[in-house]
């Protein structure tokens, strides 16, 4: 029977206070972003902003860059299925106007 070792990957108080002061900068950008009238594409801006602080939580404090692969694969997994959740939802609200339904 082989004896079962983790390494645990020990991550400088550097890189969480970087991480932390990178998000709080990202919040300001969002707020700074939300009064500045880009038209449609403002949705598109602060989803973008939102993805990479989100991104940045679940790689570091979360620890899944220095997890296993299989840790890896279940994040995937799950982001993988929220994005398919999310097109079936979206692509029933895109083709109502096909049908004669509102929905817009």
């Amino acid at each position: 029977m082989q004896a079962h070792t983790e390494e645990h990957h020990i991550v400088p108080k550097r890189v969480y206070a970087l991480v932390f002061v990178t998000l709080i900068i990202l919040t300001w950008v969002t707020a700074w972003v939300s009064t500045v009238d880009l038209g449609r594409m403002n949705i598109y801006v602060a989803l973008s902003i939102a993805v990479f602080k989100a991104t940045l939580v679940v790689l570091f404090f979360m620890h899944v860059k220095y997890g296993s692969r299989l840790t890896k694969l279940i994040v995937c997994s799950g982001i993988l299925w929220l994005m398919l959740l999310l097109f079936i939802t979206m692509s029933d609200i895109w083709t109502r106007g096909w049908i004669g339904v509102p929905g817009r």
